[in-house]
């Protein structure tokens, strides 16, 4: 089956070698994911041998890029730039809203509020800030 290509790709750098950790966790997490391709430093190369010099997942069929960067930057991730996810069913909000909390911070509690019937709003272990929602 022939996709159309993605033209706008979100892209997560991570700087602690977790990309690939983070990759394997965010699959996990929802239906109709997978990491895609993978492609690793050498011995030699700029970044530390074995961590993800580019790699390419999807999480429900939405494409993602990551890296682990070999350079140490004064800036990480921020709650300014969101996933944003809509959940479809109570069932998955609740379990993805408890999986990516652990390790992480809660932004806004899991519960009603007058834009969604369920939402809730959580940076997890890497930094990385979700939206999840329920209508």
């Amino acid at each position: 089956m022939n996709h159309p290509k993605q033209k706008i790709t979100t892209f997560l750098m991570f700087q602690d070698g977790n990309a690939e950790e983070a990759m394997n966790f965010y699959i996990s997490l929802f239906d109709n994911s997978e990491i895609v391709t993978i492609t690793r430093y050498g011995a030699n190369e700029a970044g530390k041998e074995g961590t993800v010099m580019h790699a390419v997942f999807s999480l429900k069929g939405q494409e993602y890029m990551c890296i682990d960067s070999h350079v140490r930057h004064e800036f990480t991730f921020t709650p300014a730039m969101s996933l944003y996810v809509t959940c479809d069913t109570e069932e998955e909000i609740d379990k993805v809203f408890e999986k990516l909390s652990e390790g992480g911070k809660i932004l806004m509690p899991l519960g009603s509020y007058p834009f969604s019937e369920r939402f809730g709003w959580v940076n997890d272990k890497y930094g990385v800030s979700w939206q999840l929602s329920f209508m």
